[in-house]
């Protein structure tokens, strides 16, 4: 053989190996990554080829499937009233992914969770049936919320504050996850990402807001714990007018009139008193803010319900000036509807809060138990004393102060309105917000419910916490307590 011949071959056989190591290699180590890769088309066939498990509200499933006319994918997701439950199953879509309880169960909906396997199964890798995922959500609650709401933008959640279960959970405005489950929905699609009221965004608990006065239950308990005041009836030391630390700005309160000098905590909730509770976080300071905030749930990275919601925010590294203002709800302070319902939740609940989650059960196609979630798994944030102080002082607000639109027949009910800033020197429609708890010892039931009303379509002065977001917290409420 001559030297060019031998140097071909050689050339030759090194290129034969370094394919078969390279074949070996994909099959042996890349196979799992290239079968999980979003652009496998594979994925989306195989995750569509069967009707989809379904997503169970209250017994009855708001979630379908439906058989498709040609094309390679055989069946798609459609939803039961789907701008109603929106905020709680997400979307899947055949173009566009999944997202909420449809996108964190996509396995478990498909198919393809190894849990669903029997032996046989596993053995010869057919996909097993789908399972189930079963909410706690009340659809009398979420009804309320929805209607109650109407077109106005905002959020409201509802938690049954024992158990943690999240009863209701609306963003507005909301959309109809069935008009993007398709593959040929593209313009639907465009137009709610282009919509500037951003539909698919759930307001509820992945768009945090400045708080404005419903912070000050936090501060409140701040003050309680720490021992700065004894008591919601003793009086405080807040001077009318109160200047902010280091400033000559003065933090001016909602109403001239109110009596709000050196009032107590109580008198100082009813009449949403900023002088008060602007002085009493300058005077605690931010680190003890901060640790009571961090307690009800601000700053935590990882709430997960099980979706996982954005983070509200008590800042830090603020001056004594900054800090007064956090403690009104402002400057740098962040919450989101569902945070805010925590709040009220824990002070409802003897001063412990629920670990708040909206799925009771993961289930098979034979409803066997895959996964359950615990009611009452708790965690103390406030004594008991301080809890009974803030729910007697959330009550005169309801009964006597700034959210009588709150109030309901026969059942204690107590809240905190808030109207807080929003843009650069309050240039735009400022939030309104309400949080608050209602009891009804006929039946033994229980709620807890903030609502946030971003943009009503009313005049700034005429924007209020107990006239936006009271009314429809009370008809959550109500629906709530007649479970």
């Amino acid at each position: 053989m001559n030297k060019t011949i031998r140097r071909a071959s050689v050339f030759c056989l090194l290129l034969v190996l370094a394919l078969l190591g390279r074949a070996t290699w994909v099959q042996a180590y890349q196979a799992r990554a290239l079968a999980d890769d979003d652009h496998n088309r594979r994925n989306t066939i195989a995750q569509y080829a069967q009707p989809l498990g379904n997503i169970i509200v209250a017994g009855s499933p708001v979630t379908g499937s439906k058989r498709t006319e040609g094309g390679d994918l055989a069946y798609k997701r459609t939803y039961e009233d789907g701008d109603l439950y929106a905020a709680v199953t997400g979307y899947s879509s055949q173009a566009y992914g999944s997202t909420q309880l449809e996108g964190i169960y996509d396995e478990v909906l498909d198919g393809t969770d190894t849990r669903l396997q029997n032996p046989l199964d596993a053995l010869t890798g057919k996909r097993s049936a789908p399972g189930d995922v079963v909410t706690t959500i009340d659809p009398q609650v979420q009804k309320a919320a929805s209607e109650a709401l109407g077109d106005d933008q905002g959020a409201a959640v509802a938690i049954d504050p024992r158990s943690g279960q999240i009863l209701g959970m609306v963003s507005s405005p909301s959309y109809d996850p069935s008009d993007i489950s398709g593959t040929t929905d593209g313009d639907t699609w465009q137009k709610l990402l282009d919509d500037p009221d951003k539909p698919l965004v759930n307001r509820a608990m992945r768009q945090p807001l400045a708080p404005g006065s419903t912070f000050k239950l936090v501060v409140a308990s701040a003050a309680l714990e720490n021992g700065l005041y004894d008591s919601v009836d003793e009086p405080t030391k807040s001077p009318v007018p109160y200047t902010l630390p280091g400033t000559s700005t003065v933090l001016k309160n909602e109403s001239a009139t109110a009596p709000c000098e050196n009032a107590t905590l109580r008198v100082a909730l009813q009449y949403s008193c900023n002088n008060v509770f602007g002085k009493v976080a300058a005077d605690l300071g931010q680190d003890k803010v901060r640790a009571m905030a961090e307690k009800f749930g601000f700053n935590t990275e990882k709430l997960d319900v099980p979706v996982r919601a954005s983070k509200s925010v008590y800042p830090s590294t603020m001056d004594k000036a900054q800090t007064a203002l956090s403690g009104i709800g402002q400057f740098e302070v962040t919450a989101t509807p569902l945070q805010l319902a925590m709040v009220s939740a824990a002070l409802a609940n003897d001063g412990e809060l629920a670990a708040p989650h909206m799925v009771s059960e993961v289930t098979d196609a034979k409803g066997g138990t895959l996964e359950d979630f615990e009611d009452g798994d708790t965690k103390r944030i406030v004594s008991s004393s301080t809890a009974e102080q803030l729910r007697s002082a959330m009550v005169t607000v309801v009964e006597e102060g700034t959210g009588t639109n709150a109030r309901i027949d026969g059942a204690e009910v107590g809240g905190k309105t808030g109207t807080a800033e929003n843009g650069v020197d309050n240039s735009n429609t400022p939030y309104a917000w309400f949080t608050s708890y209602a009891k009804d010892d006929s039946n033994g039931q229980e709620v807890a419910v903030a609502v946030i009303v971003e943009d009503s379509g009313s005049a700034a002065s005429e924007v209020s916490g107990n006239g936006l977001a009271a009314p429809i917290a009370r008809k959550m409420m109500k629906a709530a307590l007649q479970r």
